[in-house]
């Protein structure tokens, strides 16, 4: 029996590299998606373009603009003296948000009383919106803090010069620290899932042509008259792409080290043991497109169905918790979910087989799942 699936994964590994197209299909797509997404992928802002509209004038107001033009998050790029103008800005997207200073700004922060300042954000980009409306907030609330403190400051002068007794109120500072991902970087939450995204795409795609290519081929003849038993021919052409997969996740993960210095805190080798948990359920989906499939062009197009579902509901772009119920519950059936977050959890927070366990089972279920019913698919006759 061994000696049976040798001699396939021997004469899949001799097609695989006689065929350019095919070891073109193996290197250079994974590392091509790799610097695409990487580069594209990003969340981040970091020169936010805004304007900036002083209504009051003054130095409490050129105090706050000092904050914004010293911080690398924004690039004040106008400074408009009407509506009309604000209202062009933002038409033409010249500018993704407008600061504006309200009048008496300095007068109510002497009386202390608040002094609002208005902010207009350009939506028509939500998350952009969010992000910089957010970042725009920080810089407000710290000049805010800076202020308090100077005024605090004074007014604890103002006491020991009067020799006047006063128990101050307390000072509560909030000190925020991120974990496993400090400076809060979207590239470093996205490009873990691009691995995953990468290497599902790549091997479903190679193993969903296998056995069509047998058939267009003329092969599947010499197959059939062999003593070679469907699980056998499963299996021989299953583990080649296993190893070429395995091979592509080393590739992909040292590209995205080097290139990205996107952390790895936990174990290589966890990781590999569950890419190959993963790969059981993309390269048994493949055999199975494989089975039903007529012709490579039918192949290709049957793995699109494949990935776009599955690549929606693995929570890669789109947290899942803030999808509706009954969809969340229909990403527990899709693999590429418990894959997803068995990743960034090895990439970014370092954890071991204790708390991943769980997804490793469920992997490991749907793994041996898809490629039974491949295997029960599969017929030693032509159809």
């Amino acid at each position: 029996m061994w000696e049976r699936i040798r001699q396939i994964i021997r004469k899949e590994l001799i097609e695989v590299f006689r065929d350019r197209k095919l070891r073109t299909t193996l290197l250079f797509p994974p590392l091509m998606q790799l610097l695409i997404y990487g580069y594209t992928v990003n969340m981040d802002i970091e020169h936010g373009l805004i304007a900036w509209m002083d209504l009051d004038r003054t130095p409490a107001s050129r105090d706050l603009l000092a904050s914004f033009q010293g911080s690398p998050r924004f690039r004040v790029v106008a400074t408009p003296d009407s509506e009309d103008e604000v209202q062009r800005l933002l038409d033409a997207g010249d500018a993704q948000a407008v600061v504006r200073v309200l009048p008496e700004f300095e007068r109510r922060i002497l009386r202390g009383e608040p002094a609002p300042v208005q902010v207009l954000v350009d939506g028509s980009d939500s998350n952009t919106g969010s992000l910089l409306s957010s970042y725009i907030s920080s810089v407000i609330a710290t000049y805010s803090g800076k202020v308090m403190a100077e005024q605090q400051n004074m007014r604890i002068l103002s006491q020991s010069a009067t020799a006047t007794p006063n128990v101050s109120a307390p000072n509560l500072v909030a000190r925020p620290r991120v974990w496993f991902n400090p400076d809060l970087k979207s590239r470093n939450y996205f490009i873990p899932g691009v691995v995953v995204n990468i290497i599902m795409i790549v091997t479903l795609a190679l193993t969903a042509q296998a056995i069509v290519r047998e058939k267009e081929l003329g092969t599947m003849e010499q197959l059939l008259v062999t003593p070679v038993r469907p699980v056998e021919i499963i299996l021989g052409k299953t583990l080649p792409f296993a190893a070429l997969g395995l091979a592509d996740v080393i590739l992909v993960v040292s590209a995205a080290q080097l290139i990205f210095q996107t952390p790895l805190r936990g174990s290589l080798l966890l990781l590999l043991a569950s890419s190959v948990l993963f790969l059981l359920t993309t390269l048994g989906a493949g055999l199975f497109i494989s089975t039903i499939s007529r012709t490579q062009q039918q192949a290709m197009l049957s793995t699109f169905f494949f990935t776009a579902p599955a690549f929606m509901l693995s929570g890669f772009a789109f947290p899942i918790r803030n999808m509706p119920l009954p969809v969340q519950y229909l990403t527990y059936l899709d693999p590429l979910r418990y894959f997803m977050d068995i990743v960034r959890s090895i990439f970014l927070k370092g954890s071991g087989a204790s708390l991943l366990w769980e997804n490793m089972v469920a992997l490991l279920v749907y793994g041996v799942a898809i490629l039974g019913l491949s295997v029960l698919r599969f017929r030693k006759r032509l159809d």
